[in-house]
């Protein structure tokens, strides 16, 4: 892509406002209640037995009292003893977040699904069908008010990381603008803490060298952002400056099985544990592609932290591969780009942009990997578990290496 069109490209961040919580007040409503849980100190809480019970989401009259999303129920009730507490119900999310996903659809194709209440939507070269891009986001930010009876706040920018960023901004129900030219004046003296992909031991590591904004960071040399925090400095040091080219990746039908995540029953602190779950997770996954036939293109990687904030970072593979120790090696450099040491409760790894057809593989002069003994290898293994079961063999310490 150019640099006229990047330019040129017209991105928005749609993300549902309170979703859970919202979502929970709408059927309660629905269903004959008075009260508005929005309209209350009230909070949707996680379950109990598996996680000691955490907020989920929680009204804007929760939140005067200082209740926060991750924290335990008992520590939001400790500072605000009459909160409503409503348990979650999932599979009423997934509706919801459906009809949402249906109301975009109708205004562009380009849409990547960030999240059940969340999306980019590529929104470059629809100015003669739905207007300039303010008066399109309003629109669509008052359709789902009014059909749906939620409401969204949209970031509009040039890339999806400025995009997200102006969907933060004051909420709720409000449509921000944070283009290039603005940087300097609504995003830079933001806490550091608000630039993506900075969790809270980036943020101290960050402050230890007098980084306080998001515009400190941005004049900070990148060498010297890249010795404390390696290859997740240099991520942090281009979205600081505004520097994103990657496109809204949509999903081929095809693309949406392949993949896994697991919720860690403790929180991981250790890039070795993280890792060796990577490599479990990723197997599960090149296992299914194999079975299938399927080659990919694309990889995912999502983490989900102990304040249950998320952070997904994907990137392209050299060649469409089905191959688990190159699909692992790939997860891994996208852990390294994105993850700050803070604790981790849920990874997944996700693979899109399949492929029924085998390719013709770009070889590399440098590149002495024996790829058709690679295959072998994971086809045998994949026979052996099928017959033994799937604790029947494990991976070699060619594998390995990434978890030490």
């Amino acid at each position: 892509m150019d640099e006229t069109c990047k330019r040129n490209r017209i991105i928005f961040h749609i993300d549902v406002n309170s979703a859970f919580l919202s979502w929970e007040a709408i059927a309660r409503l629905d269903a004959g209640e008075k009260t508005d849980l929005r309209e209350i100190p009230s909070a949707v809480g996680g379950d109990i037995e598996t996680r000691h019970g955490v907020i989920l989401a929680k009204s804007i009259p929760a939140k005067r009292y200082g209740v926060t999303t991750g924290e335990p129920v008992v520590d939001a009730l400790r500072k605000c003893p009459e909160l409503v507490l409503v348990k979650p119900h999932h599979a009423m999310y997934k509706k919801k977040s459906h009809a949402f996903m249906e109301i975009l659809q109708q205004y562009s194709d380009q849409i990547e699904q960030f999240s059940v209440d969340e999306a980019f939507v590529d929104m470059t070269g629809t100015e003669r069908l739905f207007g300039p891009p303010l008066e399109a986001a309003t629109e669509i930010k008052n359709r789902i008010s009014r059909e749906l009876g939620f409401t969204v706040n949209v970031g509009i920018s040039s890339n999806k990381l400025l995009a997200k960023m102006a969907s933060d901004f004051k909420k709720p129900d409000r449509v921000h603008t944070l283009f290039p030219e603005e940087i300097e004046e609504k995003m830079w003296p933001l806490p550091v803490r608000d630039l993506f992909f900075v969790g809270k031991a980036a943020e101290q590591r960050l402050k230890s060298l007098g980084i306080r904004t998001i515009g400190d960071l941005a004049h900070t040399d990148q060498k010297a952002i890249s010795r404390v925090l390696k290859k997740h400095g240099e991520v942090l040091w281009r979205y600081a400056n505004g520097m994103d080219d990657s496109p809204v990746e949509t999903e081929s039908p095809d693309a949406k099985g392949y993949s896994n995540s697991i919720t860690v029953p403790f929180d991981i602190t250790d890039a070795a544990d993280a890792k060796s779950v990577l490599l479990k997770l990723s197997e599960q996954v090149c296992t299914r592609l194999r079975r299938d036939d399927v080659r990919v293109e694309t990889v995912t990687v999502q983490l989900r932290f102990d304040d249950l904030m998320r952070a997904s970072h994907q990137g392209p593979l050299p060649t469409a591969t089905n191959i688990t120790q190159e699909i692992y090696e790939h997860v891994c450099q996208l852990f390294d780009e994105m993850w700050d040491g803070t604790p981790i409760r849920l990874l997944g790894v996700s693979a899109t942009k399949v492929s029924h057809e085998q390719q013709g593989r770009q070889m590399s002069l440098f590149d002495t990997t024996d790829y058709e003994k690679l295959e072998k290898l994971d086809r045998a293994m994949d026979a052996i578990r099928t017959r033994y079961g799937s604790g029947a063999v494990q991976r070699a310490s060619n594998l390995e290496k990434g978890t030490e």
